[in-house]
């Protein structure tokens, strides 16, 4: 990624996203940057005309992929669940353990379901940096997780019409 891209230049399937049901679960660990980073979701998909956005908050980007399990054991009529966080580093090695706890959650999540767990996680040096991504100067990290959303919905639907 070079280090000028925005990350809200993101293509979007032009189809009818009215029968679909995405998930937005949100981490309040870093509020003001994980609120920005769900408005950037949410909108996105409203404006794609996503039928149906349930939204969820937990305290930090670690219980995202235990909360994305639990949603998806419970409703099966969830399409795609979009996790949004934002871990910083600090002085000690937590943001390493964190970050890569996270980030292999979220993947097993989505693997054991078989739905798209999008990572909509900043993993950053700095304040600043997460600035940038959650509405500065390289976009919102999280209008490109709701179009890996529905990008992926996309390609799971060409799957299934191609069998």
């Amino acid at each position: 990624m070079g280090s000028k891209q925005n990350l809200s230049d993101v293509l979007i399937p032009n189809q009818d996203w009215s029968h679909v049901t995405i998930a937005v679960i949100k981490a309040s660990w870093n509020e003001e940057i994980t609120h920005a980073l769900r408005e950037g979701c949410v909108n996105t998909l409203q404006k794609a005309g996503v039928g149906k956005i349930l939204e969820f908050t937990v305290p930090g980007s670690f219980e995202l992929a235990q909360f994305a399990n639990l949603l998806l054991e419970k409703n099966k009529k969830v399409d795609a669940v979009v996790c949004l966080g934002c871990v910083i580093k600090g002085e000690t090695p937590h943001f390493e353990y964190i970050s890569s706890a996270t980030a292999h959650g979220i993947m097993q999540v989505s693997i054991k379901h078989n739905v798209p767990v999008i990572f909509g996680v900043l993993t950053t040096l700095t304040l600043e940096q997460a600035k940038a991504r959650a509405g500065g100067i390289h976009g919102n990290k999280g209008v490109e997780a709701a179009a890996t959303a529905l990008q992926m919905i996309h390609e799971q639907q060409r799957i299934h019409e191609s069998i």
